[in-house]
């Protein structure tokens, strides 16, 4: 576009030039060896620019006959070259489909066409050739190649990082991240492996260090650099709160000005709180991280504050809990725990039970068990509870990679990642109990069996008659023959007698227990027009 301006621009300097000329009439006369020349000014120029025309084309003539041979010679070069990238093209793009046999001719192809030497991709076909064809020593060879060219050395580096990461050799994944890092620090993958091989050794200062350099270098994203920071200080703070708990709450707190939601800064932050006697203000923070998420060790760290309180003092705080996110089975179980460890059995079975109807799971069933031992002691109604703990789904815990800790760590000890925990329900094995769902609680409340009497508990359990013969022996034969007993009849019961006895031989709900267990009884009138009615009593 700008050769066709400038000719244009020429073309029009050239016609003015000739109009000017053209409106300024002139006669040129020259002498040279005796003639006399004489001639008008247009004529003049017109031959003046004409011979300069024909000199540049002469020129130009001559140029092209005289670079011919290298013109010839760098069109099959070019033409050459062009095919040699078109085979290295389709390689790669076969490399990447998994096509061992297109992506192993190609590369033959690309190396006779093009030089390895100008190319540096030939080597990273080659290697991803060697991958997929499953020859992972000539793999590595080429990436040790690749390493030691200025050009391909961050290739080359995450080519052995991700072989040693396959073999598991992580202390040489640990070394070529580090290699990668210091050459070439704008690497994300090189930051973030060189991180997490800190964070498994427990370096955290020069964890938080080398982050701080990768957000000054605008390597990570703003947020998701500021959640890895709060768990380094966390960790950290984890670290310091035996021998150092001033440093533990400042590191908790920085924890925490990151990243609010993160629960054990919060929990870290509050134990080195107590630990300098800041009751308030560690309780402030549970407070407000409860009232973000309502998390079990929240609560049991709040109400379990000060050492010296009573059971009835922690019942008070579990309360306060309760207040300050209501409709919550996570604070109805905790009132519940706290009731019970103050005998407060009526109000520990009715927070349990609402933390049952909102979330049904192990746990809450449990302390249901708990809560039935310390009130009636029916060992029919703990295993019934027990029952329903086992078909109820599992609390959340701290997993990572498939595994679960008691704890938060910082670090999953199966892959090594940084802030790999995460608070979630495990992974549960797929069952019939499963598929045909979990009972709800009301279902688990209304068939709750009746609570056994101390008569029906020290009562022996009857023996069952043993069958009798179809065959009699001689013996017996003899013995019917010798003593005979007159049979006795029974008058005919009336009807009223009939339904009152169909109605007694209705047995009464239980869970996994057979007839004769003397925990089980037989309900009375009024139990049983409450069940019909839909109703229990406790």
């Amino acid at each position: 576009m700008i050769r066709i301006l400038f000719f244009i621009l020429l073309v029009l300097c050239l016609g003015l030039g000739f109009a000017w000329l053209a409106d300024r009439p002139g006669e040129l006369s020259l002498i040279w060896q005796g003639q006399r020349i004489e001639m008008t000014l247009m004529r003049a120029a017109s031959i003046l620019i004409s011979l300069i025309a024909a000199v540049l084309i002469v020129i130009w003539l001559l140029r092209t006959i005289w670079m011919s041979p290298h013109t010839v010679t760098r069109y099959f070069r070019a033409r050459k070259r062009d095919r040699g990238y078109q085979a290295l093209s389709t390689g790669l793009i076969a490399a990447g489909a998994g096509d061992a046999n297109l992506a192993r001719k190609m590369s033959a192809r690309s190396r006779g066409l093009i030089s390895a030497d100008q190319e540096p991709l030939i080597h990273l076909l080659e290697a991803q050739t060697a991958l997929i064809e499953g020859k992972y020593d000539d793999a590595r060879k080429k990436f040790e190649l690749m390493a030691d060219d200025p050009e391909t050395r961050e290739l080359g580096l995450r080519g052995l990082f991700l072989e040693a990461k396959r073999l598991g050799a992580n202390e040489a994944a640990r070394q070529y991240a580090e290699r990668a890092a210091e050459k070439a620090p704008q690497l994300p993958w090189a930051t973030l492996a060189t991180l997490d091989h800190r964070s498994q050794a427990g370096q955290w200062d020069e964890a938080i260090r080398l982050l701080d350099q990768s957000r000054a270098a605008n390597i990570l994203d703003r947020k998701e650099a500021d959640r890895k920071k709060a768990v380094l200080l966390t960790a950290r703070a984890m670290t310091k709160l035996d021998a150092d708990p001033k440093g533990a709450r400042d590191d908790g707190l920085a924890a925490l000005k990151l990243d609010d939601s993160l629960v054990p800064a919060a929990l870290v932050t509050a134990k080195a709180l107590f630990r300098e006697d800041n009751l308030r203000k560690g309780a402030g923070i549970l407070e407000r991280m409860w009232k973000q998420q309502p998390h079990p060790d929240v609560a049991r760290l709040y109400v379990r504050a000060r050492g010296g309180d009573s059971a009835l003092d922690r019942l008070k705080r579990a309360k306060k809990l309760e207040s300050l996110r209501s409709n919550n089975a996570v604070a109805l179980a905790t009132v519940a725990e706290a009731a019970l460890e103050a005998r407060e059995l009526p109000l520990a079975r009715t927070k349990a039970e609402a933390a049952a109807r909102l979330e049904p799971t192990e746990s809450v069933f449990l302390l249901l068990a708990d809560i039935e031992e310390a009130d009636t002691g029916d060992e029919g109604r703990i295993r019934h509870w027990m029952a329903q703990a086992l078909r109820s789904p599992r609390d959340p815990a701290w997993t990572a990679d498939g595994v679960t800790s008691p704890s938060w760590l910082p670090v999953s000890p199966i892959s090594g990642r940084l802030d790999a925990f995460e608070w979630k329900a495990p992974a549960l094995q797929l069952s019939d109990k499963l598929k045909n769902g979990h009972p709800s609680a009301d279902e688990a409340i209304r068939s709750l069996p009746p609570v056994a009497t101390a008569q029906q508990m020290a009562a022996p359990a009857t023996p069952k008659p043993a069958p009798v013969a179809a065959t009699p022996t001689v013996l017996e034969a003899e013995h019917e023959t010798m003593i005979k007993v007159p049979e006795r009849k029974e008058p005919a019961p009336s009807p009223a007698r009939k339904k009152e006895e169909a109605t007694e031989e209705e047995p009464a709900p239980f869970f996994g227990r057979p007839p004769d267990d003397p925990g089980v009884r037989e309900a009375t009138a009024g139990e049983k027009a409450s069940d019909k009615a839909g109703l229990r009593l406790f």
